[in-house]
């Protein structure tokens, strides 16, 4: 939007901040205003997703939107201006009043040889903040008529004339002579431009930029061949249809003569593949959560251990913690007490709980644990975490699982809750999985797969009775964690959920 000297506080523009730790770029998921809407200092004006969570933007203006700079949908960097607020509307009407009078008295001189004497006498001064004077001419050449628009026409009513199985007539559109020069007829030049500089806003420049479009090739549709905003976004969408528009008119001619000789019409496989696919791009959580898995796979070498256990003594005591009124109100569930048991388990063995620095080549043990819980939810899979999880009573413990749990599932985690995680427990009994080979959250020395409790039968006591059984898998980082320690960790972590008395006896 073009500002000039005296306005530029009157019109405010709101970047795109970094909304955590180093982020580069947000999606705009939601605009909750549009252009006319009044806003007051603090409103939320939009939602945006960044590769760590969803976070909703307030402006620190009060005025009125005058133009969203980005439609919903758009990745935008950090540091560039999403929306602009007119903070004193009231001046609109007067500002816009006054050039009026002068505008009729003006000499009726042509406005390129103005434009021409500002710029010989070096009197034009830039009119938007953060864009200087151009050194090119930006004389605004009326536009010429393009002698190739009725051959293109013909051309159009030809393909039309083919798909609706008609001859095309030739149209009575008189086809201009070869000019006196001896120069052949120009074609269509794709910007209105006759060979100059496209014409186009600053702004309009930038989106082009943005979305990596030539505006040599874009076609305008403003005043005295201006390229428009949605000049750009015309230009950038995809257009199949477009291309193939002869091989369309191919493909309708074939139907025809198919239907007419009384065959079947062949069907290329291939469309019909494109017809059963989709086709999302990979952007936000879901980017950064595989850019993290991949870097995590093939630098941490993994090792998973297994293990079954009876947690029939757990799920008693679990059914005795909800009928106890000290624990009224907390969600009490195996997932409390699995968590619990690794926070165990990390005490008895605290080398577990550390990180390898690759720069310095140390191993940094840790004396605190971030208890990250793998969530998953419809922007993909997040792993927030309970910050030093280890000092926590267990009703404690229930809280902060608790708000964690219902703030994934509202997609409002912060980025901070999801840095500095040291181990990690992913409940994949909750979807009917016994087991499987977590992949570590990048950084962290272990994560604990904690699979579906199953009635099974199960020696107890030298018979075999029904009891419930869960199968845990514990994934460790082979160069922080060897063989023996990984072991101990895990039996540790099963000897607790048999016989949840240790809860009391090892802490």
């Amino acid at each position: 939007m073009t500002t000039t000297t005296g306005n530029a506080q009157r019109f405010r523009e709101f970047k795109m901040p970094d909304v955590g730790e180093g982020l580069t770029e947000a999606e705009i998921l939601t605009w909750m205003v549009k252009p006319g809407d009044t806003v007051t200092d603090g409103q939320v004006v939009c939602e945006v997703e960044t590769a760590k969570a969803a976070v909703e933007l307030p402006i620190p203006y009060n005025g009125v939107v005058s133009e969203l700079h980005f439609p919903e949908g758009t990745t935008v960097d950090v540091g560039t201006a999403i929306i602009t607020v007119d903070t004193d509307p009231g001046a609109g009407a007067a500002e816009a009043a006054a050039p009026a009078a002068p505008a009729a008295e003006a000499p009726a001189q042509p406005a390129q040889e103005t434009e021409g004497d500002e710029e010989e006498s070096g009197k034009r001064q830039p009119v938007l903040v953060g864009y200087g004077v151009s050194t090119a001419s930006t004389k605004r050449r009326p536009r010429k008529a393009q002698p190739a628009e009725p051959a293109a026409r013909q051309a159009h009513q030809a393909v039309q004339a083919e798909l609706n199985g008609t001859t095309a007539a030739p149209s009575p559109v008189a086809v201009p002579t070869e000019p006196a020069s001896g120069a052949g007829v120009p074609g269509p030049v794709p910007s209105g431009q006759t060979g100059g500089r496209p014409l186009a806003k600053p702004p309009v420049r930038k989106l082009a930029k943005d979305l990596g479009v030539d505006l040599a090739t874009v076609t305008p549709s403003g005043p005295d061949g201006i390229i428009t905003r949605d000049d750009v976004h015309r230009a950038a969408a995809p257009a199949p249809a477009a291309a193939p528009a002869p091989a369309a008119g191919t493909a309708a001619s074939q139907v025809v003569t198919a239907a007419t000789a009384g065959e079947a019409p062949a069907v290329e496989p291939q469309s019909m593949a494109a017809i059963r696919e989709r086709r999302v791009p990979v952007k936000g959580v879901r980017k950064a959560t595989a850019a993290a898995m991949v870097s995590s796979a093939f630098t941490a070498p993994h090792v998973t251990e297994f293990v079954t256990v009876d947690v029939t003594r757990t799920m008693k005591l679990v059914k005795t913690l909800k009928e106890d009124p000290d624990m009224a109100g907390l969600r009490i569930n195996p997932l409390l007490l699995v968590a619990k048991a690794l926070l165990v388990a990390i005490r008895r063995n605290p080398d577990v709980n550390a990180s390898w620095d690759e720069a310095n080549q140390e191993i940094v043990y840790k004396d605190y644990v971030n208890l990250g819980i793998a969530a998953a939810t419809p922007r993909g899979l997040i792993v927030p975490n309970i910050k030093d999880a280890h000092a926590k009573t267990l009703p404690e413990l229930s809280t902060a699982l608790s708000e964690l749990v219902s703030t994934a599932r509202e997609g409002k985690t912060s980025p901070a809750d999801m840095q500095g995680g040291t181990v990690t427990i992913t409940n994949v009994g909750v979807f009917g999985v016994d087991t499987g080979t977590p992949i570590l959250n990048r950084g962290e020395s272990a994560i604990l797969a904690f699979g579906a409790i199953k009635e099974m039968p199960w020696v107890h006591k030298g018979k075999v009775k029904p009891r419930k059984v869960t199968t845990l898998a514990l994934s460790f980082d082979h160069r922080l964690v060897d063989g023996e320690l990984g072991s101990k960790v895990l039996a540790d972590i099963a000897a607790v959920l048999e016989h949840p008395k240790r809860l009391i006896s090892w802490t």
